[in-house]
């Protein structure tokens, strides 16, 4: 691992190099000085334009909402090419530290998905810290999976082919909802994570190699898990998958894209060595010289490209399989 690394900005590609210069040039001030509403618009505003333009074309786009179990009307958008038969569809639960991020932040990749998985994608928008602390996102994801494979084939979906992804905190949703499946018995076919976070306490090497000047920096860490999480529930397995008892039984195959220059880099690599040794088939990609976000900075990082079409294949493979 290149998590000890002496100077670790070496390690940058130019395009991602390129990117953090101009963020440090511009001076904005960190998402940990601003309000959770304020964090949310400035992102909301700011991603998008990271994110390739114009977004790419997806036959069947469509608002929906799923029902939480308290109730609240979750909104929801759903991707899918133009399709005969019943399309398998992909959960995604999207990135920004259980505190940030939206329909539209994500916008761009589930399209992605969906073009280069040949699939369905639903892109879920469930509530976020500090309003709803845990583990009101893991309810909120839990519901949406299993009103998608109850309820999925009355919008043209095939449930029996069903698969749970995310980025970041999305990814450890997803990873919390792969493990729920297992337990309820809900079968499925893929878990697509890409640097999910899986430890209850950030004390990698990576995370001290990559505190500052990676995208994502360590306040920003701290300030997400302050909103969303009391300290006496870090150890709980639904905010830290690592922590499962049994990784055994779970969706057979998992695809875990990492960035190389990203503080949760060595928890996402530790996290696909737990899989392996329970007998998931694994297949870990970890993409050089890019920072974490990458995938949703597909017009100033090009990597990105490459990481929705290896997913798209894992998407593929998974419900072809």
């Amino acid at each position: 691992m290149s998590s000890h690394h002496t100077n670790p900005r070496s390690l940058l590609n130019a395009a991602t190099r390129s990117l953090i210069e101009r963020v440090e040039r511009a001076g904005r001030p960190p998402m940990a000085a601003m309000t959770p509403l304020q964090a949310r618009e400035f992102y909301d505003i700011g991603g998008p334009m990271l994110d390739l333009q114009p977004a790419p074309q997806v036959d069947r786009v469509e608002d929906i909402t799923l029902p939480a179990r308290d109730g609240h009307s979750m909104p929801a958008r759903l991707y899918a090419p133009r399709s005969d038969a019943a399309l398998p569809v992909l959960l995604y639960i999207h990135g920004g530290g259980f505190s940030v991020g939206s329909l539209t932040t994500h916008d761009v990749l589930c399209r992605q998905l969906s073009r280069q998985g040949h699939c369905a994608v639903v892109s879920l928008d469930y509530r976020l810290a500090p309003e709803h602390r845990f583990p009101t996102a893991v309810h909120d994801s839990w519901d949406a999976l299993n009103w998608l494979q109850q309820n999925g084939q009355n919008l043209g979906l095939d449930t029996t082919r069903l698969a749970v992804g995310g980025d970041s905190a999305g990814g450890t949703l997803a990873a919390v909802c792969a493990l729920m499946a297992r337990d309820a018995g809900l079968p499925l076919r893929l878990q697509l994570l890409f640097y999910p976070g899986c430890i209850a306490r950030q004390d990698t090497a990576s995370h001290h190699t990559f505190a500052e000047g990676f995208m994502l920096d360590k306040t920003t860490v701290d300030w997400f898990f302050a909103n969303y999480i009391d300290e006496a529930d870090r150890d709980d397995w639904r905010f830290a998958p690592m922590n499962a008892p049994d990784h055994t039984g779970l969706a057979p195959a998992a695809w875990i894209g990492l960035a190389e220059c990203d503080p949760l880099v060595d928890e996402g690599v530790q996290y696909a060595d737990t899989l392996r040794m329970a007998g998931v088939a694994v297949d870990l990609e970890i993409y050089k010289g890019v920072v974490h976000g990458f995938i949703t900075m597909g017009r100033a990082i090009p990597d990105a490209l490459q990481a929705h079409a290896d997913a798209g294949r894992a998407l593929q493979h998974a419900f072809e399989s």
